[in-house]
């Protein structure tokens, strides 16, 4: 046979071995990308069912949740007036009523325009009753104080099972008499494994006021 002939069959058959150890490599390289992912999305599922109920949010309990959450804000504003200890009630307040120790929770509250979005425990806190020199334009919105909160949804999604949306007007009532004062907002809930309705997402607003001619 013709040396370079010979050659060429060795390189060949050489290139060939090559190529399938990379490919196998590869192959190899992807089952174990595949597994890292498939242990992290376990790792993910498991850390959800710890936290998080199986079962699905009701409507009732969406109205339940909105009325607990504005007789809350009734409370601390009384607390205030009486000169009780109002940064307590409003953490256990925050505690109960939102997800922060679940993970995230979007807040973007009414009166704020500096800092709108207040996605930590501590920020929707001074929110609430102000006197953070981090959120220096917090006034303590729970503070004023109100008599009642009133909801009226115009409407509330709960398919998905595991999270309720409901968007509507609330309505609070200033004490000392005056107008209710109206907000739009939106929440979302989740609910923990203790069955308790948490809020995942809180966003309200002043209605739009068209400019006067």
């Amino acid at each position: 046979m013709n040396n370079n002939i010979y050659k060429t069959i060795i390189l060949g058959c050489f290139t060939l071995i090559l190529w399938s150890c990379q490919n196998q490599n590869t192959q190899d390289k992807n089952t174990q990308n595949n597994n890292t992912e498939s242990e992290a999305e376990k790792t993910s599922l498991k850390e959800s069912s710890l936290l998080y109920s199986d079962e699905c949010i009701t409507e009732y309990e969406v109205i339940k949740a909105q009325r607990e959450w504005g007789k809350g804000i009734v409370k601390i504003g009384q607390i205030y007036t009486d000169g009780g200890d109002y940064k307590t009630a409003t953490a256990e307040f925050i505690q109960d009523k939102y997800g922060y120790d679940l993970g995230s929770v979007l807040f973007k509250p009414t009166l704020a325009s500096v800092s709108q979005f207040r996605n930590s425990f501590d920020s929707a806190k001074s929110y609430f009753v102000g006197d953070n020199p981090a959120y220096p334009e917090d006034e303590g919105f729970a503070l004023k104080p109100y008599t009642e909160v009133k909801w009226e949804n115009a409407g509330i999604i709960n398919n998905n099972c595991r999270v309720a949306i409901a968007m509507g007007n609330y309505y609070f009532t200033p004490k000392g008499g005056g107008d209710d004062i109206k907000v739009e907002y939106t929440f979302a809930y989740v609910k923990d494994k203790t069955g308790k309705i948490r809020i995942a997402s809180h966003q309200s607003s002043l209605p739009y006021v068209p400019p006067k001619d």
